[in-house]
């Protein structure tokens, strides 16, 4: 009996020395998706709407929250057209015209390319997906 009253006692002590706060899982579940410093993804995400469907693949690299750069894959009509976000800029390349184009802080909450991603969602790759 002394022996289980002695376990119950430790334990009743140690456990709330290992709990984590809600900052804590969270700092731990984004740097486990983010990486610590860096990341590269490769995805591919399936847009099904009640009349089409569609296929985009795209290759995503970030350096922490404030650099990030995703390139299309796929479709081969939108391959190469990519998104950098530095800072609070977010630059748009654009290969049909062979130009890149600032996006202003008022596009980034709109739709991506007929996701229910927003401009701002793709932008940080280390992603809110």
């Amino acid at each position: 009996m002394r022996i289980i009253l002695s376990i119950a006692l430790v334990a009743l002590f140690t456990l709330p020395s290992m709990a984590q706060d809600a900052k804590e899982i969270i700092r731990r579940a984004e740097e486990k998706m983010r990486g610590k410093e860096s990341a590269y993804m490769e995805m591919t995400i399936e847009i099904v709407r009640p009349k089409w469907n569609r296929s985009m693949g795209m290759k995503s690299w970030s350096k922490g929250q404030e650099l990030s750069l995703t390139i299309l894959t796929l479709p081969a009509k939108d391959a190469g057209t990519g998104f950098l976000k530095r800072g609070k800029e977010v630059w748009n390349w654009v290969p049909s015209i062979e130009r890149s184009i600032k996006m202003p802080p008022s596009m980034m909450m709109q739709s991506w390319m007929g996701t229910d991603f927003s401009n701002d969602d793709i932008c940080f790759v280390g992603i809110k997906v």
